[in-house]
């Protein structure tokens, strides 16, 4: 992570800091998130040799997530509780496939270019889960649990 860092920082991007080891970055720039995502994946291409799809939201974008938080009342293990962040908004088929694969006791809210997913129960043998983390959605994601969002806002915020 301390090289990427350092990359980001060469590529004139400021306030670059990094979460943990989770390829989680947290940047300065004055350029739209589509832009600053593009920027980031051939970055890493080049410098790196990895093909990899980045996902970007800005600060705004990060605290309106976490002011939404449609399970508040009810994700109290924030370990079981997920993000996926998404690089479009999914097809209506999309939803109603994730809304068919939640378990009784999971719980799942699809708002804009966010799925929120509450996992009680377990993640590891979740449909759900494996519907969020597969290749089915048709567009780019990565998920994060709810302690990491709150922590990306956090660093975003300093």
């Amino acid at each position: 992570m301390g090289e990427l860092r350092e990359a980001l920082d060469e590529a004139g991007f400021k306030d670059v800091k990094t979460y943990l080891q989770s390829g989680n970055v947290v940047l300065g720039s004055t350029a739209k998130p589509e832009s600053v995502g593009r920027k980031v994946e051939r970055l890493i291409k080049e410098r790196f040799g990895f093909e990899i799809a980045v996902v970007v939201r800005s600060r705004a974008e990060l605290a309106r997530i976490v002011k939404r938080n449609p399970h508040a009342k009810v994700a109290k293990d924030p370990k079981r509780y997920q993000v996926t962040f998404l690089s479009a908004k999914l097809s209506a088929k999309v939803v109603r496939e994730l809304e068919d694969a939640a378990a009784e006791s999971e719980q799942v809210v699809v708002a804009g270019r966010e799925v929120y997913a509450w996992h009680p129960k377990t993640i590891a043998r979740s449909k759900l889960w494996n519907q969020l983390a597969g290749k089915k959605l048709g567009v780019t994601a990565t998920s994060r649990n709810w302690a990491t969002v709150e922590a990306l806002l956090e660093l975003a915020g300093e």
